[in-house]
């Protein structure tokens, strides 16, 4: 079996295969797709970690520019109506930019994703590599419709069998697979998402190898490096007076690539300057920014404080399912915001220096993703809750039934069946709006007329997301004879499957027919 394991992130992509022979992790390299970043090893010296750039650049009718001859040229920051970044961040969210025509095509999120992996999929057999297992890493807090659209694209792109891995708790299982009996917490802030899982893998004999293990804890924000930047420039704009709207689009790239570039800074210098002349504007732009003045705005954008709730939420499910604090033994910080010193010294601050490290900050999740090949079995739960929209008839108003609440173990059976009403009299068949329900914190991101994008603090609120595909509810059963208002019908019993799929086992009341048995509904996040 040839198992490839990919990480498509906000910022970059990294795709790694597990060689045949070693078992070991590969990050692959993609010839004018790659970036090469050069990090400092553990041994002082240093290594190359290659990354795609996730980024597409629209040169006209089907010819598109991915990777890194994007970033290199500069492509973007010339003609920024053709330049598409952070679409992978757009899937997963409700926030989603408006569409652009460009040379009679239509672009968006989706479609714009589509081809960056696509091309990345003809990069990988031009190196003659055909997997047989593709393992896709996505956000802890990712909803149904994100995960729909991967199986979509999958089955569009003709790829092999495919699995998907929350991308922190994958990074914990790289490393804790090769130590059986270990608890190991990750935190994974990239370009889009902050997500956390604490996992423990059960300790076997010696010599054998890993057969269990279990998610003990899960959290997640919509925020990250990107937010970072733009936060910045924000702040920079409101110093010298100046109007967001009073910017070009050119400007407005340009002042965002400064921002990255002093934020990668300050992670090993107190303070970072930059200089640039907007030629468009005819204004000079200095930027300066110091490491405290950073580490404020992150608080007062409320940032460290949203880490730190997160990190709460985990030791608190941890600590209810029989994890100590001081049982977690290494804690693991990846993806490039990690970098940032304030995120660093608060994870010190819980966990104290030793059990803290920076381990692999690009190329850990995808690494770690490949481990589930060598687990039998990995014990999970679910991040969001489920439930069911109703039509009240009488009150004439929609009511909402929980079907299993948020940490739910799978696999999972409700324990007692959901009666069901017809809402009309003589229906013939009954449709249900079965949907996730969670607490989402994220930065709210807005877009102006020209599709530039903006986002304010980070805020926490509830979110009800349906699973219906194409504006189709459920369709639950057909009646026959036709419903009567008032009158139990149908007998639904739901489960969760071991590989966390909602299924249902309808019986109709009045004629004692089983109409579906354990018939598939939605593969659950």
């Amino acid at each position: 079996m040839t198992a490839v394991a990919i990480d498509f992130g906000t910022s970059n992509t990294v795709v790694s295969i597990l060689q045949p022979d070693t078992q070991a992790p590969e990050t692959l390299r993609f010839p004018s797709l790659s970036r090469l970043f050069s990090l400092s090893g553990s041994s002082g010296g240093a290594e190359d970690v290659a990354v795609v750039p996730s980024l597409v650049y629209v040169r006209g009718a089907d010819d598109l520019v991915l990777g890194e001859l994007v970033r290199s040229q500069r492509l973007g920051l010339q003609q920024p109506q053709r330049f598409f970044r952070t679409f992978k961040r757009d899937l997963a969210t409700d926030f989603q930019p408006p569409a652009r025509t460009l040379d009679g095509q239509v672009y968006d999120a989706a479609s714009v994703a589509i081809e960056f992996l696509a091309h990345i999929w003809q990069a990988m057999r031009a190196l003659q590599i055909e997997p047989s297992l593709l393992i896709f890493t996505v956000p802890v807090g990712a909803f149904e419709r994100y995960l729909n659209w991967f199986q979509d694209v999958a089955l569009k792109l003709g790829f092999p069998e495919v699995k998907f891995v929350d991308e922190s708790t994958a990074a914990a299982l790289g490393y804790a697979v090769q130590r059986p009996g270990s608890t190991v917490l990750v935190a994974d802030f990239g370009g889009g998402t902050l997500d956390l899982s604490l996992v423990r893998t059960a300790a076997m004999a010696t010599g054998q190898a890993v057969l269990r293990a279990e998610v003990v804890a899960k959290a997640d924000s919509y925020v990250g490096g990107e937010d970072i930047d733009r936060w910045i420039v924000d702040d920079y704009l409101q110093q010298i007076g100046t109007p967001r709207e009073s910017l070009g689009e050119v400007g407005w790239q340009n002042l965002l690539a400064i921002a990255e570039q002093l934020k990668i800074r300050l992670s090993s210098h107190d303070e970072a300057k930059e200089s640039w002349f907007d030629e468009d504007q005819l204004m000079y732009h200095d930027l300066s920014l110091s490491r405290s003045h950073f580490e404020s705005l992150l608080e007062k954008r409320q940032l460290i404080e949203q880490l730190r709730q997160a990190i709460d939420e985990v030791l608190a499910l941890g600590f209810r399912k029989g994890v100590q604090k001081t049982e977690i033994d290494q804690v693991l910080l990846v993806g490039g915001s990690c970098q940032i010193q304030a995120i660093q010294q608060l994870f010190i601050s819980y966990f104290g220096r030793q059990r803290v490290q920076l381990h692999k900050p690009f190329e850990a999740v995808a690494h770690g993703a490949l481990a589930l090949t060598q687990i039998a079995g990995l014990e999970d739960y679910l991040r969001h809750g489920y439930a069911i929209r109703l039509w009240e008839p009488y009150s004439r108003s929609y009511s909402y039934f929980s079907l299993f609440e948020p940490g739910t173990k799978y696999p999972a059976q409700r324990a007692e069946p959901l009666m069901l009403q017809a809402a009309l009299e003589g229906q013939t068949e009954i449709r249900l709006d079965i949907g996730e329900v969670a607490y989402v914190s994220e930065a709210e991101v807005t877009y102006d007329a020209q599709g530039r994008m903006s986002s304010a603090p980070l805020r926490q609120q509830e979110a009800y997301r349906s699973l219906e595909r194409n504006h189709e509810q459920v369709c639950m059963a057909r009646l026959d004879p036709p419903g009567q208002l008032g009158i139990d019908r149908l007998a639904v019993q739901f489960e969760v499957t071991e590989h966390r799929i909602l299924v249902a086992t309808v019986r109709d009341l009045l004629t004692g027919t089983v109409l579906v048995e354990r018939g598939a509904i939605a593969k659950l996040n």
